[in-house]
């Protein structure tokens, strides 16, 4: 693989992954090129790149979907690459081709790799093949009801039906017994084909009280990958993560280096480079099954850097210009542990309905080794045409329990007014004697949401008291003296609902 210099990158993306992409770029000394849909025309990552260029209306179909513009405004603007980010095109192997085909570097695997492991049944096929376990399941797509029921018989219930393409919990349905299975597969169709245009979906044993681990490798053009250890990705909502962890309390150094080696026999067979993360379900015995290889950068991929001290986004450029791997898998150490949380413009009490809007008033939560990735400011208006990720909370400890207390003093710190969050919960998740005790399971949200319903009203008031408080102040109004209450919210003090 030959060596490319990299000049400079256009982001092909928006929020906060697009503000990491950029701060990366100015640390190596490329120049940043952002590009904006009309609603985000003032957004955060618009405001900090070098240049930036407008690609077409709100819907993301109509822009930051445009593989045509994005190529064309990447040679107008005189990129040499362009970095994806997470979502939209990052998977998109005919992305990655139009870039080449254009001249840039895709700052990501090959086309090959991406549709290898992009096709969630390819990437089975390649698993078994390597004799690392899987979930029982399909090789090939379902195609109809008839299949579908005489699979599920031999599988059995409770089972999943998952998407062959893409990710991200859309495409999925749990079925718990058979009268459920003609309409699930309906929808996971239906739901697919409107997400990823390829309605193929595959049956997969449902496996009860399981842990989500993933484990993140790293390969460059010259044959070596590595792997950088686990994140704990267990606390989900509707296949969504909420918080992640690195290292899993789980996992031991032997399980580690297991996982680690299967994940890397894994993206080699693939012909994988750059970055990515080779996903695992783990049952009560440690045994780990093989679920998908995501060909991205993921969301959580802060905690794996905070611990082990290597800065992902870098490595993605550098392996894309050619170079070498800096270490070898004996170079990895991992030191503490980290903790992350995923603050969204959500209505957690309201079914987790999306909550745009402007934000009031925002105070981030700062310290001792707390980092926030944010695409938002204070006075921004939130757009209601995408993912609802305002920004993520990271903080690391010497150790897991030092982990859980600085998340628990930076999550009360946090200042939002405007919209909905999901702090609350996110500091209900963090207090939870099972959190805290590790006990952790994809299932464990759906407990700890129950113990929260009654607090939705005065919660709610709260919030409101609070937004109206800032916006008379906000006209010229002397402050009010606070209420206890009302201080106790504003400074960040523990409210009465979390000491329950």
């Amino acid at each position: 693989m030959t060596t490319r210099r990299i000049a400079k990158v256009l982001v092909a993306n928006r929020g906060e992954i697009a503000v990491r992409v950029i701060r990366a770029c100015r640390e190596l000394g490329i120049a940043p090129v952002a590009v904006f849909s009309e609603a985000d025309r003032e957004a955060l990552h618009v405001l900090m790149a070098d240049e930036a260029y407008p690609i077409g209306p709100a819907p993301a179909t109509e822009s930051y979907l445009s593989i045509e513009r994005l190529v064309n405004v990447a040679k107008a603007a005189g990129a040499d690459a362009v970095h994806p980010g997470y979502g939209f095109l990052a998977e998109n192997a005919a992305f990655a081709e139009a870039c080449g085909a254009a001249g840039l570097v895709f700052v990501g695997p090959p086309p090959s790799a991406i549709r290898a492991m992009g096709d969630k049944i390819a990437a089975r096929r390649i698993a078994r093949e390597l004799g690392v376990l899987m979930v029982p399941g399909t090789l090939e797509p379902v195609t109809d009801a008839a299949a579908a029921r005489a699979t599920a018989s031999e599988i059995g219930y409770p089972l999943m039906i998952k998407a062959a393409m893409g990710g991200g919990g859309k495409g999925m349905r749990l079925v718990r017994q058979a009268a459920e299975l003609e309409g699930a597969l309906r929808a996971a169709r239906g739901e697919s084909a409107g997400a990823f245009g390829d309605s193929a979906v595959y049956l997969e044993r449902y496996v009860e009280e399981a842990r989500h681990i993933e484990i993140q490798v790293l390969a460059d053009g010259h044959g070596r990958v590595i792997h950088l250890g686990e994140r704990e990705c267990s606390i989900q909502r509707r296949h969504q993560k909420l918080v992640e962890e690195c290292p899993s309390p789980f996992v031991d150094a032997a399980m580690r280096e297991r996982m680690g080696q299967a994940a890397c026999r894994i993206a080699k067979a693939a012909g994988y480079v750059s970055a990515g993360t080779v996903e695992f379900l783990v049952d009560a015995e440690r045994n780990y099954y093989f679920l998908e290889m995501n060909t991205r950068l993921q969301v959580e991929h802060p905690v794996t850097e905070l611990v082990t001290g290597i800065d992902l986004v870098r490595e993605q450029l550098r392996i894309a210009s050619g170079e070498p791997l800096g270490r070898a898998q004996d170079d990895v150490q991992w030191r503490g542990a980290a903790l992350e949380c995923r603050i969204n413009a959500e209505d957690p009490f309201g079914g987790w309905l999306p909550s745009p809007g402007t934000i009031t008033a925002l105070r981030g939560a700062s310290g001792p080794w707390v980092r926030e990735d944010s695409g938002v400011y204070e006075g921004y208006t939130v757009p209601r045409f995408y993912d609802t990720l305002l920004a993520k909370l990271i903080v690391w400890g010497v150790d897991r329990a030092t982990a859980i207390e600085r998340m628990a003093r930076a999550l009360a710190e946090y200042r939002v007014v405007g919209v909905r969050t999901t702090i609350p919960v996110l500091a209900h998740i963090i207090a939870h004697a099972d959190f805290r005790a590790g006990r952790l399971s994809t299932r464990l949200l759906e407990r700890i949401m129950a113990g929260l319903a009654p607090a939705r009203g005065r919660l709610r008031s709260v919030a409101l008291i609070a937004a109206v408080l800032t916006e008379y102040e906000r006209l010229g109004h002397p402050p009010l003296t606070p209420s206890p209450a009302a201080d106790a919210w504003r400074w960040g003090r523990r409210p009465g609902w979390r000491s329950r």
